[in-house]
């Protein structure tokens, strides 16, 4: 089974993560299928700079996402609704007087 996941790069107490499609038997950083894109919690705000039109091909093929790149999905890649704006008043006296 595939599974999108995140593999860790970067130096001793400083992670930086490839979001990866690797099959779900192998090692965190060992061989993965495709990289997806890349989030650096070390920044601030965090960086998440993943290509959405390759997540939904492999969620359509069956990979499975972890736990924190459905976190990551749905905090940083799905779009905000927007605020619905308060209606205007269009007369400042009231009517009738």
């Amino acid at each position: 089974m595939l599974a999108i996941r995140l593999r860790r790069a970067g130096s001793k107490k400083r992670p930086f993560f490839r979001v990866v499609v690797a099959d779900s038997r192998a090692a965190r950083d060992s061989s993965f299928v495709e990289i997806l894109g890349h989030y650096n919690p070390r920044s601030k705000p965090a960086i998440v700079d993943v290509t959405q039109e390759r997540i939904d091909y492999w969620l359509g093929k069956g990979a499975q996402p972890s736990d924190s790149v459905r976190t990551l999905i749905a905090r940083h890649l799905t779009p905000k609704p927007t605020a619905a704006a308060p209606a205007a008043t269009t007369s400042a006296t009231p009517e009738g007087l």
